[in-house]
């Protein structure tokens, strides 16, 4: 029953429905800001867990969507170099301007226009990972290759 999930969880639940996938949104108690805390909540491994950590371009300005295991670091330099440009971190008005939600909620998907997206490739070692759905309590499970079509994602090495 999605009435019970908070807006921005809906929003995401509506975006995952659009894309004929699963929507299996999970409301937990604890908040899953973090990997450690989110692989914890659901009891899996922290390499399940999908980071998104939105960049920015500098050249051009326009938002990236990293999609990194929660075991790995975000290499900025193997990011560049399959964008071809150089990323900034943003600030917080600017992820919510350009996702829609508030960082520690950040989904790969559901976003109010396209933003370029890359897939960290050892998140396919997974049978299912879990992301987050708009809120800092809502996570989804799903599995990689499904998120990587569905966010349009590159999936590459973005870990030394």
């Amino acid at each position: 029953m999605t009435d019970d999930l908070p807006r921005s969880s809906r929003r995401v639940h509506a975006a995952l429905v659009a894309l004929g996938l699963p929507a299996d949104i999970v409301h937990l108690e604890d908040a899953t800001r973090t990997a450690p805390e989110a692989a914890a909540a659901v009891g899996c491994e922290l390499g399940a867990i999908v980071k998104s950590l939105v960049m920015r371009g500098v050249t051009s300005g326009q938002p990236v969507l990293a999609l990194v295991s929660g075991s790995n670091r975000a290499d900025l330099e193997l990011l560049e170099a399959a964008l071809d440009e150089q990323v900034e971190r943003p600030d917080a008005t600017y992820v919510r301007e350009v996702t829609g939600y508030a960082i520690g909620g950040i989904p790969p998907v559901g976003h109010p226009a396209p933003v370029r997206t890359f897939m960290d490739e050892d998140l396919l070692q997974y049978e299912t990972v879990w992301a987050a759905a708009g809120h800092p309590h809502t996570i989804f499970p799903i599995a990689p290759s499904a998120l990587a079509d569905a966010a349009g994602a590159t999936v590459t090495r973005l870990a030394a």
